[in-house]
């Protein structure tokens, strides 16, 4: 099974950007969605930012992920 998470755009580095998911920092790859900005929310997988996604429809996913898993880092 895969899973996505969301996660805010924090900082952009060419094709790279830091989001913060959950709470925790990380660096994915943007080459995938190239119009996203600063303060925008992607969907991620393996690495790599898939979509972007409204702030609504994160928020939703990020509670329902913290219902299922708690409060841990991914």
């Amino acid at each position: 099974m895969c899973l996505g998470v969301v996660g805010r755009i924090e900082e952009i580095r060419g094709d790279m950007a830091v989001v913060e998911i959950m709470g925790v920092q990380r660096d994915i790859s943007i080459v995938l969605v190239p119009e996203i900005k600063v303060g925008e929310y992607v969907m991620i997988h393996a690495g790599f930012a898939i979509n972007p996604i409204d702030e609504a429809a994160a928020k939703e996913t990020e509670e329902l992920l913290r219902q299922v898993y708690g409060d841990i880092p991914l």
